[in-house]
């Protein structure tokens, strides 16, 4: 018998298993509490500044947790809590290129999170026959223009707003 196969517990890798597991999740009502909490922290961390994709009052969050049309909004889910939010929109208007809306929670930040709902989003438009898709960002946001950077955006000033950039990023190169 090998050393190896002799003493089993040399035989593990370490890992930390210690991370809940993750869930993608389309945004339905019963998750509408969730996301206001969500709101709720990004505005007390002040992050509010670089993600305002819709307004986050009850009525509004309603709206968009019952919305049944092209546009599609996910929710990144770890022990029942709301630790991201994602959407592709723009379909519902008959745009063709969607535009892409992504933030996570401060509190798992820097885990590959951002990342990982990115992939899933750039993978949901790709399966919905976009070819490329689009997200504005604050110039300032530091952090999130290198992802999308690493993520093979391109970026150009938006001519309607001087302190954002439109970024676009080809479905083919993925």
């Amino acid at each position: 018998m090998s050393a190896l196969a002799s003493n089993p517990a040399k035989n593990r890798f370490s890992t930390d298993l210690a991370y809940p597991s993750l869930e993608v999740v389309r945004l339905a009502p019963e998750w509408r509490g969730g996301l206001q909490q969500f709101f709720k922290d990004l505005n007390e961390s002040g992050d509010d500044v670089f993600f305002s994709p819709h307004p986050t009052d009850v009525e509004s969050i309603r709206r968009v947790a019952a919305h049944d049309g092209k546009d599609i909004y996910y929710l990144l889910i770890e022990q029942g809590k709301t630790v991201g939010y994602g959407m592709l929109r723009g379909w519902d208007e008959g745009y063709q290129i969607p535009s892409l809306g992504l933030a996570i929670h401060p509190s798992v930040r820097g885990q590959g999170l951002g990342k990982m709902l990115m992939g899933f989003l750039h993978l949901q438009a790709f399966r919905r026959g976009a070819e490329k898709v689009r997200l504005r960002v604050n110039s300032t946001n530091d952090k999130a223009l290198k992802l999308y950077k690493g993520l093979g955006y391109v970026f150009e000033e938006d001519p309607h707003q001087v302190d954002l950039l439109v970024g676009f990023k080809d479905l083919g190169t993925e």
